[in-house]
């Protein structure tokens, strides 16, 4: 099996890797989490996102993908909901106000959010991305080849998934040491007012790009 589809793999694994570590919303909001709120809500976002890629994993492998590419109203709906949530985040950082009370060693503020809020952030955040559904559609028709076993492309579909967690719980642990927690936090309201003009600005992107 190796033999067959090593290379191919290789191919994939490294392609989706240079990918997944370019800064991006996954990335924006992995940081804004874990700075604000610790380590745990960092990793839970964080696996939310992992989570997330299984859904465009999903409608590739079934065909459903190759209808929205071929779709023009689709891709617009996919862009436009994909926006509309960033523009939603971008605005709750940058509506939020500092927390005197925060405790840099321990985990959160007291305006933490539940675990599973945290995994839904994450998980939206990427299976709303349009950029992964164009990314996902083209990885799987240019490089996997067409005899390749569904069973195969599953495996291909659960590893990225894992890489994409892993990644950004590195991130969220590096990001929510305390010294580093700190140097941020340092700057109080304007962190939140950074990272939600990150956002918004990757969703306006996305906006224009509906117009060229």
């Amino acid at each position: 099996m190796w033999q067959l589809y090593g290379h191919e793999f290789l191919t994939l694994a490294l392609i989706h890797f240079l990918a997944v570590i370019l800064p991006g919303p996954d990335f924006v909001i992995t940081v804004r989490q874990s700075v604000r709120y610790g380590y745990l809500v960092g990793c839970l976002t964080a696996i939310g996102i992992g989570v997330g890629i299984s859904v465009h994993v999903f409608y590739t492998l079934v065909g459903i993908g190759f209808l929205i590419q071929q779709s023009e109203w689709l891709m617009s709906l996919i862009r436009t909901a994909g926006a509309a949530y960033l523009i939603y985040l971008g605005w709750q950082c940058l509506r939020s106000q500092p927390n005197t009370n925060l405790e840099i060693n321990g985990q959160t503020d007291s305006d933490t959010p539940s675990l599973f809020k945290a995994f839904t952030m994450g998980f939206l955040t990427n299976a709303l991305n349009p950029k992964a559904t164009i990314f996902f559609l083209a990885i799987f028709t240019t490089i996997v080849s067409t005899p390749t076993p569904m069973k195969v492309q599953v495996f291909y579909g659960v590893w990225m998934c894992m890489v994409n967690a892993i990644w950004f719980m590195v991130v969220s642990v590096l990001f929510a040491q305390p010294i580093v927690r700190k140097r941020f936090l340092e700057f109080g309201v304007y962190f939140e007012r950074v990272m939600g003009v990150l956002l918004i600005g990757i969703a306006l992107r996305l906006i224009w790009e509906l117009f060229l």
